[in-house]
């Protein structure tokens, strides 16, 4: 298990306040389905690696949909909003080189003051044949989730893959994010 660090904190706070309602966020099916493209850089352990990610968006999840999931995590935690995510309708894709990608089933999109425009997408990710075969601790970090911001600037795009993760409430009731590995940060990212 990896304990957050402080330089971690900061990033991990914006999925920690996925599901905290925005004024701005308003459901939507998109006219035309796009992709966001970027390359993922591996950090600390993971340093030298590096892999490509396209996600094909295909409409945003509904405020409904996230009360739904924000009920199911206060009843039964990270096992509750599991459970609801698989029982949800698919928004789009996830594709990383070398895999077959999977499922995205809860997106949604903020205006930025500035102009940019945030997405945070979270779904179960799958789980290997080899940890299911030797029950690796692994398995207990069974969400994944991508926060990018797409600026006017198109240089300016940032972004951050959760590969590993499980929500749960800390001593003081907020929503935190365990990782059980670093986050990796997206680099070259585009919209097409």
């Amino acid at each position: 298990m990896r304990k957050l660090n402080y330089s971690n904190v900061l990033a991990l706070v914006a999925i920690g306040l996925l599901f905290v309602a925005t004024p701005n966020s308003q459901a939507q099916k998109l006219p035309k389905a796009y992709e966001i493209q970027a390359q993922a850089m591996g950090e600390a352990q993971q340093m030298g690696q590096n892999f490509n990610i396209t996600l094909h968006i295909e409409e945003y999840s509904t405020p409904e949909e996230q009360q739904g999931l924000l009920a199911a995590f206060n009843q039964k935690g990270n096992e509750g909003l599991v459970n609801a995510l698989s029982k949800m309708k698919s928004k789009g894709r996830m594709a990383i080189t070398g895999t077959l990608g999977y499922e995205v089933v809860y997106i949604r999109e903020w205006d930025q003051p500035d102009g940019s425009t945030k997405l945070r997408l979270v779904t179960n990710r799958p789980i290997t044949f080899g940890e299911a075969w030797s029950d690796s601790r692994s398995m207990d970090y069974d969400l994944s989730a991508i926060e990018v911001v797409l600026s006017p600037d198109k240089k300016k795009n940032t972004g951050v893959m959760y590969p590993l993760a499980k929500l749960k409430l800390n001593k003081d009731n907020h929503i935190e994010v365990e990782l059980n590995q670093n986050p990796w940060k997206l680099v070259n990212i585009m919209k097409r």
